[in-house]
């Protein structure tokens, strides 16, 4: 299973060009849609009152302009065996993020990697089995690698549901 979803380069494809504006119906699309991503047309448009030809034009729009970037599921890491999860801040050579990330994407158990802003570089979302295996991923595989200075890490207790509404 890839972990990792870090592209070095933030969307190359849309650089330079901006979407249309989102107006009201555009945004409860999406708030419907992220709360239920494999809702049918119909429904859809049921609930944000626009027609099916309109919602249908409309999330192709989406689409083709990068605001939806793909349809997925919601997994429970926990029931699927990865009950650890740590988010672990890095300070890297500043020369050396290319090469960093690079390195880090064939990292096993690694969910979620950000360049940030502030006394760290990198902020990256680890799930694993156990303890022990966060222990090795961390300072086995990561401290390995060139470039970098430090590791932060910070153990999550539990995480809060619905965090992830943008809309």
């Amino acid at each position: 299973m890839d972990h990792l979803s870090f592209e070095a380069a933030a969307h190359p494809a849309s650089a330079g060009r901006s979407a249309a504006p989102l107006d009201d119906v555009d945004h409860a699309i999406l708030r419907e849609l992220e709360s239920d991503g494999r809702m049918s047309m119909r429904t859809l448009a049921e609930r944000v009152n626009v027609s099916r030809s309109n919602v249908y034009a409309r999330v192709e729009r989406l689409v083709a302009d990068g605001v939806i970037t793909g349809f997925t599921a919601r997994i429970d890491p926990v029931r699927t065996g990865l009950g650890t999860a740590a988010y672990v801040l890095l300070t890297i050579e500043q020369h050396s993020w290319r090469e960093v990330t690079a390195r880090l994407r064939e990292v096993p158990y690694i969910e979620h990697l950000a360049f940030v802003g502030g006394d760290v570089d990198l902020v990256m979302l680890v799930r694993t089995p156990d303890n022990v295996t966060l222990r090795d991923v961390v300072l086995a595989r990561i401290h390995a690698l060139s470039g970098i200075r430090s590791t932060r890490t910070w153990l999550i207790f539990d995480e809060a549901a619905g965090s992830r509404r943008l809309h």
